[in-house]
């Protein structure tokens, strides 16, 4: 119980301090001009991420208490992927929204982890994913949860690559 309740602290804690600066660098995204495709599927986003949580502690609650090994595993894979998320979060700086907000001539960022990956938040959010499954020992909705998600960053992804593309060509 109290493995799930932290788990639950980390996880909806950092939402909550990602969001706050997701609304503020929006607000500062627009006021330079910064455009939003239209079609995306941050709506279903919105409700996904965190109820792909709630569903893993909900099984876990349910379930036996997972193998230590599985437990630090999983802690391992969370740890990772929150900091890869934050490397890309923190590299982006006022460019980082929840949204796809593209400012006109602003550059594309190439450093970071930008640099080998294209997409470094949402490999991160699959750590995010993978290991709160494993230390919540909830396989079927760690399963079906990244996969579900998994399908929405991939459609965001796709808008993104046309967001960006749209921009950089003009540019």
């Amino acid at each position: 119980m109290i493995r799930l309740a932290l788990l639950a602290l980390v996880v909806f804690g950092t939402m909550i301090v990602e969001a706050v600066r997701a609304r503020r660098n929006e607000r500062l995204q627009r006021a330079r001009g910064g455009v939003e495709p239209r079609h995306d599927v941050y709506p279903l986003m919105q409700v996904a991420y965190p109820g792909v949580f709630l569903a893993m502690l909900w099984e876990g609650l349910l379930r036996p208490t997972p193998p230590t090994v599985v437990v630090a595993v999983g802690l391992a894979v969370l740890v990772a992927g929150k900091l890869l998320k934050w490397w890309a979060i923190l590299t982006l700086g006022q460019c980082w929204t929840f949204r796809v907000i593209v400012v006109p001539q602003a550059p594309l960022v190439t450093s970071g982890p930008y640099r080998w990956l294209r997409h470094p938040n949402y490999v991160g959010v699959v750590g995010e994913l993978a290991g709160s499954a494993m230390i919540a020992g909830a396989p079927v909705a760690g399963l079906l949860g990244t996969l579900l998600f998994g399908g929405l960053m991939l459609v965001r992804v796709r808008l993104e690559t046309r967001a960006l593309g749209a921009i950089l060509r003009r540019g």
